[in-house]
């Protein structure tokens, strides 16, 4: 029996920018833009919506911004 998998293109992204700078942050925040794959300010990086993307995201709201991505 074969399942029926969601499209990788079909999930809702999220286009995440850092927009306040790294230094002087704890290591923790630190830690949590470097798994979203941030690297510099102003960097702009896209992930799929999920929990585990918006629970970082809900840590350093402060140093990102989020815009959501519809594609039509």
């Amino acid at each position: 029996m074969t399942v029926a998998r969601k499209k990788q293109t079909d999930a809702p992204r999220l286009a995440i920018t850092q927009v306040r700078s790294r230094i002087g942050r704890p290591a923790r925040q630190r830690r949590i833009l470097d798994a979203l794959g941030l690297r510099r300010h102003q960097q702009t990086v896209v992930h799929n919506d999920t929990p585990a993307i918006r629970g970082m995201i809900g840590r350093i709201p402060h140093l990102v911004e989020v815009r959501e991505i519809t594609e039509e």
